[in-house]
């Protein structure tokens, strides 16, 4: 049976009585707290915060691999700065359960990712040591270079500070910022939490000597000086820069990063607080941008998630004695799990087919893929923007590019499906995962803006099925097009509709009714078609499965309207620029003046929660579809 590295932590219960056993943890209100404690504490301190984090976790469910990783970091971040005076950027910020525990939020873990509860991610309004809202990633040195360049001008003694994965750095965005910050003197540090890699004993005991050498102050002023000394002196001066480089070479990658500008400090073991602690303290009488390498392992001290960190990277509640368990019962195949069998079948009927993740093998559904057709799959890493234009390059060729991306990850790449694609018009599928409302992932993670960015770039076309057979067919009908179509489907399962072993395309750009009813007629976009039955069961409405947002089924649309008298779309995407809004430009260009309720996503941000209640909240549901017609066209 799998078991905790150390299953005495079990007995540390969730959140409102603490064991006895965990002395330091209930005290800490906050950073300053932190700091009131010996540096000796805090050791024991982190065991419980990685202890209280597990228990928590398990019961609500959330990231794990990633915050387990960031609990010693954490710990020597809030008790060596000011916090919150200096600004702390968490980049994609799915790794800080730990900071919130030790900034007033621990006693709120119990609502993490719940309506109304905490979010799984920095929120500005949620505390004021979540100094910028992050869940995209790649955006920390920006925003921390920003927060340096600000404290600079306005004469504040602050550092601002950005802890970023060595997945983000893979990001163009973050080198940009790299560049920008290396010509700029503010006190700003970018610490790379490296989980990739593992450091033996002999050259973490070498680095962590090296790391504190390098931030110390008398390194840092006979460095300057040796400078300044030998710049007279060209030849000695390129000498002694090159033996420099060169003893850092031996154990770490500094070379790249001093090129920017910054001064590296590293690599140092990430869990190791003896090491981490003193660093930092150095770190903090430096001037100029600073870069420090920190090796962390994902899971750390949970045996079952540093054995497997994918699979623990955002599980479910779960019992941390036992781990995951495989489930007793078959659930109903996702749109991800259609979607992943589809590009298989397809590929093996298409030697064309190439399928390209940005850096989503797992989220999108490419793991069989990869198994099966390795030479034809490709993952560019946290690089949206590279992968759209990749994959335009690659359809110039012949190939034909499957692009599986989050929905609210394409938005990162607008331009380049504009530029690179659109405009040339190359046969680019996206296949776009987490369309509408995520859940527990919020506002930054919500698809719901695909359709109305979407639909206004010429040569675009956009497919919206309405459950898992309609899903595989019209990524049939995508692939088959000479142009640019993005398949959107939600997160999960859908109606348990079971597909087709085929490879069976649906018309383009057609759409069918469903049930023919009198006096309104709901057109429907999507997943949201079962509500929309069900709602027009009650009211004997029609129900027409309009498939496609881009083109517009306008045919099928002009007979509706011939025998009916109000029409409602709806959609779970935003109403503003949306499917709906494709239909009322329709009617105004055929001069027809039928009244329309528009149904969908309001301008607002939709923060995180059940799925299903924040749909019946936005009256998505059967009862809400059915009251908002009532209301607006009652007899």
């Amino acid at each position: 049976m799998p078991t905790l590295t150390n299953p005495a932590d079990l007995d540390l219960p969730m959140p409102h009585s603490m064991h006895p056993r965990a002395p330091l943890l209930p005290s800490i209100h906050s950073p300053l707290d932190m700091r009131r404690l010996a540096r000796s504490d805090m050791r024991a301190l982190a065991d419980e915060v990685r202890a209280y984090l597990l228990d928590s976790v398990s019961k609500t469910g959330g990231h794990l691999s990633s915050n387990l990783g960031t609990v010693e970091l954490t710990v020597a971040l809030h008790y060596v700065f000011n916090t919150p005076v200096d600004r702390v950027v968490w980049d994609v910020g799915h790794q800080t359960y730990p900071h919130k525990i030790l900034t007033g939020r621990r006693e709120r873990m119990a609502t993490l990712r719940q309506l109304g509860g905490l979010s799984g991610f920095p929120q500005r309004t949620e505390s004021e040591y979540d100094t910028f809202g992050t869940a995209h990633s790649s955006t920390s040195i920006s925003a921390a270079l920003g927060m340096a360049m600000a404290a600079k001008i306005k004469g504040d003694d602050r550092y601002s500070i950005a802890i970023i994965g060595d997945g983000a750095l893979t990001a163009g965005m973050a080198f940009e910022a790299l560049n920008n910050a290396g010509v700029e003197d503010c006190r700003l540090l970018v610490i790379l939490n490296d989980n990739e890699m593992s450091i033996s004993p002999p050259v973490g005991a070498l680095n962590r000597y090296l790391a504190q050498l390098m931030s110390g102050q008398f390194y840092a002023k006979a460095k300057s000086m040796g400078k300044s000394v030998l710049k007279g002196a060209p030849t000695l001066f390129e000498l002694a820069k090159r033996i420099e480089e060169h003893a850092k070479g031996m154990v770490v990658p500094a070379t790249l990063f001093e090129q920017f500008g910054f001064n590296y400090i590293g690599p140092i073991d990430g869990h190791d607080l003896d090491s981490l602690i003193p660093t930092l303290e150095n770190i903090r009488h430096l001037t100029g941008p600073q870069f420090l390498h920190v090796v962390t392992k994902k899971g750390q001290g949970y045996e079952q998630a540093e054995a497997d960190p994918v699979a623990y990277h955002g599980p479910g509640k779960f019992d941390p004695a036992v781990g995951l368990q495989k489930p007793t019962t078959a659930p109903k195949a996702t749109f991800t799990q259609v979607f992943g069998q589809w590009l298989c079948d397809m590929a093996a009927h298409d030697e064309r087919l190439v399928g390209i993740t940005p850096a989503m093998r797992e989220g999108s559904g490419l793991v069989e893929f990869e198994k099966r057709f390795p030479a034809r799959y490709f993952d560019v890493g946290i690089a949206e923007q590279h992968a759209v234009t990749f994959a335009g390059g690659l359809a110039t060729e012949g190939l034909k590019p499957v692009v599986a991306i989050y929905s609210t990850f394409l938005q990162r790449a607008y331009d380049q499906v504009i530029h690179d694609v659109a405009i040339q018009n190359l046969p680019v599928v996206f296949a776009l995962d987490r369309a509408g409302l995520v859940g527990a992932d919020g506002a930054t993670h919500a698809g719901a803006y695909d359709i109305a960015f979407l639909r206004c770039i010429p040569n675009m076309a956009i497919a919206c099925p309405a459950d898992e057979r309609e899903c595989r067919q019209l990524l049939s009908t995508a692939y088959a097009q000479n142009q640019p179509v993005a398949v959107r489907y939600p997160r999960g399962s859908g109606a348990g509709v079971p597909t087709l072993a085929g490879l069976d395309a649906l018309p383009f750009g057609k759409g069918e009714v469903r049930r023919q009813g009198e006096r309104i007629a709901i057109l429907v976009f999507g997943t949201l078609l079962q509500p929309a039955l069900a709602a027009a069961q009650a009211l004997n409405a029609t129900v027409v499965n309009m498939r496609w947002a881009k083109p517009l089924d306008t045919e099928l649309l002009l007979e509706v309207v011939k025998t009916h008298a109000a029409l409602v779309t709806v959609e779970d995407g935003a109403i503003m620029g949306g499917a709906g809004s494709a239909v009322l430009e329709a009617l105004q260009t055929a001069q027809l003046p039928l009244p329309v309720l528009q149904l969908g996503l309001p301008d607002v941000f939709i923060e995180h929660g059940d799925p299903a209640k924040l749909m019946t909240l936005q009256g998505l549901d059967a009862a809400g579809i059915e009251a908002s017609i009532q209301a607006r066209f009652a007899a």
